[in-house]
C-alpha cells in the first residue's frame, strides 16, 4: 500500500481533490491518501499560525512520520501540485539508507508575494520540502512536540537530520516547479506553487490545461455516479 499524506487547505480544496483523482486514476498500485487537515489534528497540531505561513499546512507536513507511527515509508505532498504519471514509480525510488528523500530545488523567487497575496519567503532549500518520502522509523526527531515548537527553518531546512548525508535525492520530474524550471512535457508532477489554474490570476499556467483534463474527468465520473444513483 502506497501512503501519501496531502496537505489541505479549505481555500484550495478543489486543488486537493483534483490532486488525489489524479494519484489514484494513474497508480498500478493500492494507494491509501489522507488530507492534513487542522481540524482532525488538535491533538497533535497546536502551535499558533505564523504570520509568514502561506497554507494551513506549513508545518504539519512534518507531523507525517507521527501519523504513520514511525513505521514504513509515507509520502508527502502539497495540494496545489497534479500527478501526470504513476505513483508507483515515485515509490519504488525509496532507498534505506536515507533519513528523507526529495528533489533537491535550487529554487530563488524573485517575486515578493505568490498565490492570495502569501508573502513568498526566500530561504536555502525552499521546496525541498513540498514532496518528501519519509522513511518514518528515521524520522523520529519529528515528534508532535517538535514540530509544534521549532522554528520554520529548522523544520523546512531539515535541521532535525543528524546529517544532510540522510537527505537523499529523487529526479526533479517528481517535483516540476511551474513558472521556475524550463517547460517539460514529461513531468511525473507538476507544482503549481505560484498558484494554480484554479485561481483566475495563473488559469493560462503552463500544465493549466492538463489540471482542468482532470477535474473534468473526477467531475465526470460523479456526474455517472448520480445518474446511475437516479436510474
Amino acid at each position: 500500500m502506497i501512503r501519501i499524506f496531502i496537505g489541505y487547505d479549505p481555500r484550495e480544496a478543489v486543488a486537493f481533490s483534483v490532486l488525489s483523482h489524479s494519484i489514484h486514476t494513474r497508480s498500478s498500485e493500492p494507494v491509501a491518501i489522507a488530507p492534513l487537515m487542522l481540524s482532525q489534528l488538535k491533538r497533535d497540531m497546536w502551535r499558533e499560525r505564523n504570520p509568514l505561513q502561506s497554507t494551513d499546512f506549513s508545518f504539519s507536513r512534518f507531523l507525517t512520520p507521527h501519523l504513520s507511527g514511525y513505521e514504513g515509508w509515507s509520502i508527502f505532498m502539497d495540494c496545489d501540485m497534479l500527478v501526470l504519471d504513476d505513483i508507483a514509480r515515485l515509490w519504488a525510488l525509496r532507498d534505506e539508507r536515507y533519513a528523507v528523500m526529495c528533489v533537491k530545488h535550487d529554487h530563488r523567487p524573485k517575486e515578493g508575494t505568490k498565490f492570495l497575496d502569501a508573502v513568498q519567503t526566500k530561504y536555502e532549500k525552499k521546496n525541498w520540502s513540498s514532496v518528501m518520502l519519509f522513511n518514518n522509523a528515521k524520522c523520529r526527531a519529528l515528534t508532535p512536540e517538535f514540530v509544534n515548537t521549532a522554528s520554520g527553518l529548522e523544520l523546512h531546512q531539515f535541521k532535525w537530520l543528524e546529517s544532510e548525508s540522510l537527505i537523499g535525492e529523487i529526479p526533479a520530474r517528481w517535483n516540476h516547479l511551474v513558472g521556475y524550471d524550463a517547460p517539460s512535457a514529461d513531468p511525473g508532477l507538476v507544482h503549481f506553487t505560484i498558484g494554480g489554474p484554479y485561481f483566475n490570476e495563473y488559469v493560462d499556467c503552463e500544465h493549466g490545461d492538463a489540471w482542468r483534463a482532470d477535474r473534468e474527468a473526477m467531475l465526470a465520473v460523479a456526474q455517472r455516479g448520480e445518474a446511475k444513483a437516479v436510474a
